[in-house]
């Protein structure tokens, strides 16, 4: 071995940080609001941002063309923003007052 470790250069690990409670935290509000939304736009944003499905078959899914699609999107995303950034707004004002 190159390099001994001794005791004083290990790592201790702190227990009393939970570095993947803000992620689920997180998750959690993204999945609420999704649930929120009419189902279309929903299985929509699904499909194309997490199931990374290609246009050509959200066109044939939603029977629609490629302009009307990007409308559909652009509507779902408006939608799904507005209702994530109430949300967030509303979780601040309950932090501040405590």
């Amino acid at each position: 071995m190159r390099h001994k470790t001794s005791e004083s250069e290990v790592e201790v690990v702190d227990d009393s940080v939970d570095l993947d409670a803000p992620l689920i935290s997180r998750q959690r509000r993204l999945d609420s609001v999704l649930e929120e939304l009419p189902q279309k736009e929903r299985e929509l944003l699904r499909m194309f941002f997490l199931e990374e499905r290609d246009k050509a078959d959200l066109c044939k899914r939603f029977d629609v063309g490629e302009d009307y699609l990007r409308v559909l999107l652009h509507r779902a995303k408006s939608r799904f923003r507005s209702m994530y950034n109430k949300r967030i707004s509303a979780v601040k004002l309950t932090s501040e007052d405590m």
